[in-house]
């Protein structure tokens, strides 16, 4: 069934209902300023709730407006963001605040087509700031919003087309509650985080909506919302290089554009290294190696590429003047300064500085 022909309107008053009773309480819904809410929903997207709190207070801590956001430096900021994952998100962020800054007089704009002009912020964003900061009636669609409302109405269109998102929101438009949208929205996304549930797994018995659900009066949950597959991720294989003192270890920064762009990370190349090939390559930077030691494999996945790492830490005589490209960092200071993507997490580990493993995401 289509979602034109299914009777949205009945399932409003039960969700509302249900979510009184229901919400979770999270950092940004306890102050839902604009701002609050702006930097909550650019940080949720593609990581988890419980990853997302400590971070989430952290940043808005160090950076508790769309001023101290726009000015702050890229290093600062970069490292408030480490193990977040898709730094890009809050560059794009701080494009917008300084957008924000020069056009809205330092003030998130309300509409929705106004937000929709600022980096980063697309619909779902642009409609979640305005409709629980500011109240105003628009539809906030989101992948928990998609698989809730392709299930109530056993829609089974493929929610990966635009077409088909953009027509759930117009729907949904139609049914916002005027007093309270922003709940309203809120309301959706937080069925489809804690009761519909991905991979055919949903807590029916806990749904407010059970008795409506076309999917599971048809049994049709397990396949239900249709997703495309994505393009096939690129596997690369790549060694990286643990090169220290004892005292120092080296960095080198990634170009200022593409993956991971800007961050800091350790020497690493394409292709496996066997323990002769590594240390050359260590030569090759005029470094002069003690020792080298096997260190433990590692994979990290990113939205359209896995690398699948082996890594080698190689003692080195003392470090000496820097070369283009490359910084020798003090073992002691490296958590506190420098922003290390979590594609590396396993190699940090052997400095004694693994930082929150459990909170460390995808990067893009």
């Amino acid at each position: 069934m289509k979602i034109e022909e299914y009777n949205l309107k009945q399932l409003v008053a039960p969700l509302l209902e249900w979510y009184k009773g229901h919400a979770r309480i999270l950092p940004w819904r306890e102050f839902p300023t604009p701002y609050r809410v702006w930097v909550s929903e650019i940080m949720l997207q593609q990581t988890r709730v419980e990853a997302v709190k400590p971070y989430f207070e952290r940043f808005v801590e160090a950076l508790p407006d769309i001023k101290s956001l726009a000015e702050c430096p890229e290093e600062k900021l970069l490292k408030l963001w480490e193990g977040l994952g898709y730094y890009n998100r809050v560059r794009n962020m701080q494009t917008a605040a300084k957008q924000v800054m020069e056009n809205y007089e330092g003030m998130l704009p309300e509409e929705y087509g106004e937000l929709l002009k600022l980096k980063g912020i697309g619909h779902y964003t642009a409609g979640a700031v305005s409709s629980i900061a500011y109240g105003k009636q628009a539809a906030a669609v989101d992948g928990n919003v998609l698989r809730v409302i392709s299930r109530g109405a056993a829609d089974e269109r493929d929610i990966m087309k635009q077409s088909v998102r953009s027509n759930m929101e117009g729907e949904l438009l139609k049914i916002l509650p005027h007093d309270q949208p922003g709940v309203f929205n809120q309301a959706l996304m937080e069925l489809g985080a804690t009761v519909c549930l991905p991979n055919g797994e949903p807590k029916c018995g806990a749904c407010p909506w059970a008795s409506f659900c076309l999917a599971r009066a048809e049994d049709k949950i397990s396949w239900i919302p249709v997703k495309s597959k994505g393009k096939e991720r690129r596997m690369e294989e790549r060694t990286v290089l643990l090169i220290r003192d004892g005292e120092k270890i080296l960095l080198r920064r990634r170009p200022e554009k593409g993956l991971l762009a800007g961050m800091y990370e350790f020497p690493n190349m394409d292709g496996f290294l066997d323990e002769k090939d590594a240390l050359e390559r260590v030569k090759s930077m005029g470094l002069s190696p003690l020792r080298i030691e096997a260190l433990e494999s590692s994979k990290h996945i990113f939205s359209h590429v896995e690398w699948r790492m082996k890594g080698y830490m190689v003692k080195v005589e003392a470090l000496g003047e820097e070369e283009s490209g490359f910084l020798f960092a003090e073992t002691a200071d490296f958590k506190e300064k420098f922003a290390m993507p979590s594609a590396f997490r396993t190699y940090v580990q052997y400095l004694d500085i693994l930082q929150g493993k459990d909170n460390i995401v995808q990067d893009d």
